[in-house]
């Protein structure tokens, strides 16, 4: 069954989105801050039952914030999609024995069984993604490497894509498929052959487009006419709330120019570009938007939360934390300073840290407060 309509919104007159960034297991970071707004907003609306899908109207995802954004989308607690993680972390990331891996020029660390298997059984395989269970619209960032373009697929009914008389209609993809597809970071997994009607089309990791941070694409989703949902603009409109899975500063004060060879580009060139353009989203949604909170951007820029000469086209709140020694001490987690656990935090593959990365989750998750959302009250009713 097909969604038909836009989920209403919780409040009239009011639209809130949420996008999350891609940075595979540090999505325990994400979650831990996920649950503390969650709590916060349980304890402002006195429904201790209440789950993100009954205050926001728009989920948006990268990667593995595509997989969080989806169990959001469908309702899910976030205390489900955590269990989720810490459970079946240690299984998705199990490395392809190493002859396998060096029988292909070009091998992969995980196999696409684990991850794909963990997602049909979250989602069911029969799930489309315009099936009528959501409670909110959902946004999935994947790259199609067969046109070399990013899709920022969205399960709005009204997008052009979408026309459920269409045979290739985006809402008939199975869901577990679209997620997979999301996370199929290069490297680490294979990509996703994916069917669409007549054609077949190979994706990945949605992480390696502009849009591993993909709050502003969200913002131009909701609000752009050619994505036909038209939703007004405006600081007491709309509400856009993005949260990261650490930032990882990369100076290398000791670097010379000799040291800038092949081997080095292609080991950071990658995180760089994908930092970068993160950074990029992150103060778009700043110039445009009110910022109510979020870190410096750098010490020219600061905050980006200055009166301007045009009105906010919305409120914007972000969420992250830096994974450094400096920032673990600021936090008061002077025993995770190590070389050891700052670098396998950093990683996205990291499953042996998960537990260091739920105690960063939740110090960054402090900075949580409802006042920061003052204006947006107000969910359905119970």
């Amino acid at each position: 069954m097909l969604l038909t309509a836009p989920p209403p919104p919780k409040v009239a007159g009011q639209r809130r989105l949420l996008a999350l960034d891609g940075g595979g297991i540090r999505g325990v970071l994400t979650l831990e801050i996920l649950a503390e707004l969650e709590a916060v907003i349980r304890a402002e609306h006195d429904q201790e039952n209440l789950v993100l899908a009954d205050y926001f109207d728009y989920f948006a995802g990268t990667s593995t914030g595509a997989m969080i954004a989806t169990g959001l989308a469908l309702g899910w607690p976030v205390e489900r999609i955590l269990k989720s993680y810490v459970d079946s972390g240690p299984l998705l990331f199990e490395p392809i024995k190493k002859l396998r891996r060096v029988a292909t020029l070009f091998g992969y660390k995980y196999p696409r069984a684990g991850l794909a298997n963990q997602l049909q059984a979250e989602y069911g395989t029969e799930t489309r993604f315009g099936d009528a269970a959501f409670h909110s619209l959902l946004l999935v960032v994947v790259h199609n490497s067969t046109t070399d373009s990013p899709w920022p697929l969205s399960n709005n009914p009204d997008a052009l894509y979408n026309d459920s008389t269409l045979a290739d209609c985006n809402l008939n993809l199975p869901l577990w498929q679209i997620v997979r597809a999301s996370t199929a970071a290069p490297v680490f997994f294979p990509p996703e052959r994916v069917t669409l009607g007549t054609r077949e089309f190979i994706f990945v990791d949605g992480g390696i487009t502009p849009f591993n941070n993909p709050a502003f694409q969200l913002f131009l989703q909701a609000t752009l006419p050619e994505y036909r949902l038209e939703w007004e603009t405006g600081e007491d409109k709309l509400l856009l709330v993005s949260v990261g899975t650490g930032s990882i500063p990369k100076a290398i004060p000791s670097l010379r120019s000799r040291d800038m060879n092949l081997v080095h580009t292609l080991k950071t060139v990658p995180g760089t570009l994908m930092a970068g353009a993160a950074m990029q989203q992150d103060l778009m949604c700043r110039a445009i938007g009110r910022c109510r909170h979020g870190a410096p951007i750098d010490g020219e820029v600061g905050r980006v939360d200055s009166q301007r000469r045009t009105p906010p086209l919305f409120t914007y709140v972000r969420y992250n934390a830096e994974l450094s020694a400096d920032s673990f001490r600021e936090m008061s987690l002077d025993h995770l300073t190590s070389d050891e656990i700052v670098t396998g935090a950093q990683q996205l593959d990291g499953v042996e840290f998960m537990a260091e990365l739920s105690e960063i989750g939740k110090a960054a998750a402090k900075e949580v407060n409802w006042e920061t959302f003052a204006g947006f009250r107000g969910v359905a009713s119970p």
